[in-house]
């Protein structure tokens, strides 16, 4: 039992911080453009080059 003295503040510290994580990454504009990030994901930037033949 005396463990906990040291876990729950320790559990506690972690979640704090990783809510300043999420609430900075909120703020700096982390997740303004989602749709935007799967399509760069996605798109085709490099032009075909006659159907995959190399000449």
């Amino acid at each position: 039992m005396e463990v906990l003295v040291f876990l729950v503040p320790l559990a506690l510290t972690l979640g704090f911080i990783g809510l300043l994580g999420f609430l900075w990454s909120l703020r700096s504009g982390q997740y303004d453009d989602l749709d935007g990030a799967a399509w760069r994901a996605i798109a085709d930037d490099e032009p075909a080059n006659d159907q995959g033949r190399s000449r």
